[in-house]
């Protein structure tokens, strides 16, 4: 929700307030970075993020170990199977009157989640702009930092991750897969049963419905506004009338789906299907690496390019360690663990760092990071379709789960 003339003044005045207060009774956050860094020693911090990757959860886990090491932070990963989890916890509390001691710091949080929190006055900040490791960001470059489905993020979290949708197929059984997503219909007729999509609320499912309602839609430019009850029928008819034919080809019939990513990918590691999702450019590398996935798995995109975006944390308005929180985002933004982060043999997702922001050596240690044998060079990816505005991945997974959950 975008603050009125007015609301920006009271920002302004509230920030020059805390500027000049410091870290006193009853503000909001730290005012300034080494307040923060020494209000940070030895609080715990609940970072509430989705826990459904083993990779994942080791990164975090080295995370932890690295603030605790350097800032006397306890990091608890407290993990989610979907962030609305976490948005409902939070917003409860405020419901309840838990102004403080809020049992979520750090949220690992975009899209519809985020606008939900936004707009219900969930989040604490504006704080990036006091984070030191912001300087390696450019969002006039990267408008992605700076939105997160449309919506701006005005300071309310920090980018520590990008995502584009990518297509795994393994090539020792798949010559030419289906190259638009039109072409999945015919491709699926000729191969019954061998492929699928994770189910909505997924966010891997979500993505691949919005993939395919770009490709249907009448006026695509309509999805980036927010959707109404016209608008969303005219734009969703051509596609559930396409899911309708495309279901009973999938595998088992279209009548049950993996729950997420790796449950898909790993159906395809199994051999039950032949093409998976991913939101990870070089996920398929990174499962290579770790013998997750045969060595002859590969990447690739539709034609005419697939949806992209960043990955923030955030903090909930009643977090009960701020201070704590603010530096372990600007750890997350910190060379080191974006580095460490795009490994494909750690994690493999791919940095929001401006490489003309670092310094030498770093864009050095960054150039010649490994990409992995599946993992498409950036000039391949193609074109990043900006997300839809959230509102229509909220009535997206309404209307899915109406039409087609068992």
């Amino acid at each position: 929700m975008m603050l009125s003339r007015l609301g920006h003044a009271a920002v302004a005045l509230s920030f020059a307030l805390m500027l000049a207060a410091g870290v006193a009774r009853g503000d909001p956050l730290p005012a300034r970075f080494d307040a923060a860094l020494a209000a940070a020693k030895g609080e715990t911090v609940y970072f509430n993020a989705w826990g459904g990757d083993e990779r994942i959860n080791a990164y975090i886990g080295w995370v932890a170990e690295r603030v605790l090491d350097d800032y006397g932070i306890t990091l608890r990963h407290v993990k989610l199977a979907d962030t609305a989890e976490a948005v409902a916890r939070v917003l409860a509390e405020k419901a309840a009157g838990k102004q403080d001691e809020g049992s979520v710091d750090l949220i690992w949080v975009n899209g519809e989640n985020f606008a939900a929190m936004k707009s219900k006055g969930l989040l604490a900040g504006p704080f990036t702009q006091l984070l030191p490791n912001t300087r390696y960001l450019d969002p006039a470059a990267d408008p992605e930092v700076a939105l997160d489905f449309t919506v701006p993020v005005e300071g309310l979290e920090s980018p520590w991750g990008k995502a584009q949708l990518v297509f795994l197929y393994d090539k020792a059984r798949v010559a030419d897969p289906p190259r638009r997503v039109a072409d999945f219909l015919p491709w699926a007729t000729a191969h019954p049963g061998r492929f699928t999509y994770p189910a909505p609320p997924d966010f891997i499912g979500n993505t691949f419905l919005k993939q395919a309602l770009y490709a249907f839609a009448r006026d695509p430019k309509l999805l980036l506004q927010p959707a109404t009850d016209a608008s969303f029928a005219a734009e969703t008819a051509p596609l559930w009338a396409w899911l309708d034919q495309l279901h009973p080809l999938l595998w088992r019939g279209g009548k049950a789906f993996p729950a997420n990513n790796p449950a898909d990918r790993q159906l395809l590691g199994d051999g039950e299907i032949d093409i998976a999702l991913s939101f990870n450019p070089s996920d398929a590398s990174s499962a290579i690496a770790q013998g997750l996935l045969p060595d002859t798995v590969r990447t690739y995109v539709p034609e005419g390019g697939s949806i992209g975006n960043t990955h923030f944390v955030a903090i909930p308005f009643n977090a009960r360690s701020k201070a704590a929180a603010m530096v372990v985002a600007n750890f997350l933004l910190s060379p080191e663990a974006q580095l460490r982060k795009q490994d494909p043999a750690i994690w493999g997702d791919p940095t929001v760092l401006a490489m003309d922001r670092l310094d030498e050596a770093d864009r050095r240690r960054f150039a010649e990071q490994p990409r992995g044998v599946a993992t498409l060079a950036p000039a391949e990816l193609g074109p990043t379709l900006p997300e839809p505005h959230p509102s229509w991945t909220t009535r997206l997974e309404t209307e899915w789960r109406r039409r087609y959950a068992q």
